[in-house]
């Protein structure tokens, strides 16, 4: 095999290497958590509440503990609409308005472009394990305790 060839490939692999393990890494990566709860139901939630936060969401997680999620908060109140692009796990998306009351629930598949949107406009969107509200008989018009985020 030719020396230069033999470089060549072992370098590439190490930097294939240092790629996915950085990658992987920053996938896992948290953002600050803040508790919000509905009823006496308690949530690990993550704030996104930047642009590259919200566009980075939940992608490329392996995994989310039982009570964790991702709350966007949008700033103000916007038409919403969420994706699962890289996004690996299945996950329930509840729509929130400014006053903290779910407007609506919608359930995503991992790895999809399918469009799931608010019904009004809202403020917030949180994300949790699919069936996570379901299994807690949390519904439109709940409320959401620990809004706003500030």
């Amino acid at each position: 095999m030719n020396p230069t060839f033999r470089f060549a490939t072992s370098f590439s692999l190490v930097l294939a290497g240092l790629f996915f393990t950085g990658h992987a890494a920053y996938a896992q990566t948290k953002l600050p958590v803040k508790q919000l709860s509905a009823g006496m139901h308690l949530i690990q939630a993550e704030v996104a509440a930047n642009d590259a936060d919200r566009q980075q969401g939940l992608m490329l997680r392996t995994k989310m503990g039982t009570n964790e999620g991702m709350i966007f908060d949008f700033g103000a109140p916007a038409g919403v609409c969420m994706w699962m692009k890289n996004t690996l796990i299945p996950l329930s998306v509840a729509f929130i308005d400014a006053e903290g009351t779910i407007v609506n629930i919608e359930d995503m598949k991992p790895q999809t472009l399918e469009s799931h949107c608010a019904k009004k406009v809202v403020h917030y969107a949180l994300e949790m394990n699919q069936g996570w509200f379901k299994q807690r008989n949390i519904k439109p018009g709940t409320k959401i305790d620990g809004l706003p985020l500030k």
